[in-house]
């Protein structure tokens, strides 16, 4: 039997899992690392940490599984998209620690760039915002900051990388500098619709193109990782960015077609297919995944709270443990008319207004602790539909189905009120690791033993929730949720109607 080995470095972890070319899962591996933060905003991993716990899960995951090196057919590696790295050439010593994603140190100049009036240039070239969150701005603000970092770039002697790329460099012992385009179109570098590095903007952040790796296709030949460090020399066949990866492994593969992870937060991401939609709306183009250098292109919405709102009802008191909430919330036919809006750190896509708070609106005597469950569910809900609606109407893309992963999938009412609040079909899949399956998947591509008709037949879907709602009362209550919305909006603005008269 062949096996396809998946690298999945996370914000938090590293993890390796060890799938059979029909997507089952055989074995995993996880490692954990620290989280630094130098100063109030900033968030930094150890390179050397990322690749360590990186290359101990997948050696574990070899052993659980009692599998060799050499049975397994190909490698894919899925990252935490964004964070961004800097090596020597020559060494392969890190010249700094990597910045995360979630870093925010480059606000300055994010400001400084939208004052001379280059966000429209950024954004329609690379279809994302001038916000900190991308690769560009911390890499410019590594070559300024580190002493002598800027004239050691200039002398050709500095690699850049997100963590795919910084992987493949230790995995192939420094013979592949390359990466992906969904993690390219990450760095506010990238072009979108030319699939290149983009030499306006890299002028307009100060980085020598020296710095950057070789783009290759998703399912590209990234090399072959050192014999001596898993046990045989693999074939590196695939690449992703985490939220792309995971479309992939849930088979959404058609136009239509998307997926939304659950966490703390929510990433919702649709395939518009072969171009990119350029967002007014504040969602994000990217590219989805390259084939044989042919790209798919995704809208990407994302929304600060989803799992956090069980978790706030729980810190309450609410709840003892957040898995009550499905039974709780159940317990009672609808909200009682309560409207939850959970916009504890402001609303994102596609209001994005970072002076909103949560609301919880339509309280009376009657209202118990199970109506505010059962409207924490559905404000959730409500958050994702405003997301598809804008998604709609940009891509000109009617949603065909949702397919759900992360921890509020595992909670059935909640999938109900999603397919209800959107009116079309939710389905979960039976691997529920569809990050690493993607990334698994893909590399099973690369290698020639998957064709994407096969990977759009490895979703397997373990229950399909559809919509049963009538539209009348659909509407009716997205109506009320727009309202609490709008109420919700500002509150936090010192001249706004939260501040003290």
């Amino acid at each position: 039997m062949k096996y396809l080995l998946a690298l999945d470095q996370g914000t938090t972890s590293s993890r390796a899992i060890l799938f059979t070319l029909e997507g089952r899962p055989v074995a995993w591996a996880k490692r954990e690392f620290r989280q630094l933060y130098p100063r109030p905003g900033w968030v930094e991993h150890d390179p050397l940490e990322l690749w360590e716990t990186t290359l101990l899960a997948a050696r574990e995951a070899l052993r659980r599984a009692g599998v060799e090196a050499r049975e397994v057919l190909a490698l894919g590696i899925t990252n935490q998209r964004e964070t961004t790295l800097l090596w020597d050439r020559k060494t392969g010593e890190p010249l700094h620690n990597a910045i995360v994603w979630q870093d925010r140190r480059t606000a300055s100049i994010c400001e400084a760039l939208r004052e001379k009036g280059l966000e429209p240039l950024f954004r329609e070239r690379t279809g994302l915002l001038l916000d900190p969150y991308f690769s560009g701005t911390k890499l410019m603000w590594l070559l300024e900051n580190v002493p002598g970092l800027k004239e050691k770039a200039r002398r050709g002697e500095v690699l850049f990388g997100t963590v795919d790329t910084w992987l493949v460099w230790k995995l192939t012992g420094g013979r592949v500098h390359a990466t992906d385009p969904t993690n390219a179109s990450r760095t506010l570098l990238f072009n979108l619709h030319a699939l290149a590095w983009d030499p306006e903007l890299l002028g307009a952040l100060g980085i020598p193109p020296s710095l950057l790796p070789e783009v290759r296709p998703s399912d590209g030949d990234f090399g072959e990782a050192l014999p001596e460090l898993l046990g045989a020399s693999l074939p590196i066949r695939g690449v992703l960015g985490d939220q792309q990866a995971a479309l992939f492994g849930q088979g959404a593969l058609a136009a239509g077609e998307g997926k939304c992870t659950y966490g703390t937060g929510a990433f919702l991401l649709l395939n518009t297919g072969e171009r990119p939609v350029l967002s007014q709306k504040g969602l994000l183009a990217t590219v989805a995944w390259s084939l044989g250098g042919r790209a798919t292109y995704a809208l990407e919405g994302s929304l600060f709270v989803a799992g956090a709102a069980v978790q706030w009802l729980r810190d309450l008191g609410l709840l003892r443990e957040s898995r009550e909430v499905e039974a709780l919330a159940e317990s009672v036919e609808d909200t009682g008319g309560v409207v939850f809006v959970p916009a504890f750190a402001g609303l994102g896509a596609p209001h994005w207004d970072p002076y909103a708070r949560g609301a919880i609106l339509g309280l009376t005597r009657g209202t118990t602790r199970a109506h505010l469950a059962r409207a924490a569910l559905e404000g959730v809900a409500f958050s994702v539909r405003d997301v598809v609606l804008a998604m709609e109407e940009e891509a000109g893309i009617r949603l065909k189905g949702l397919k759900a992963d992360g921890g509020m999938a595992q909670n059935r009412l909640f999938l109900k009120l999603q397919a209800d609040l959107l009116g079309v079909p939710v389905a979960v899949p039976e691997v529920t690791e569809t990050t690493a399956l993607g990334a698994a998947l893909m590399a099973g591509v690369g290698a020639g033993a998957l064709s994407p008709e096969d990977v759009a037949g490895r979703f397997l879907e373990a229950e399909r929730f559809l919509p049963a709602m009538p539209e009348e009362r659909r509407e009716a209550l997205y109506r009320g949720w727009r309202e609490a919305v709008e109420r919700a909006k500002g509150l936090s603005r010192e001249d706004g109607p939260g501040s003290p008269l």
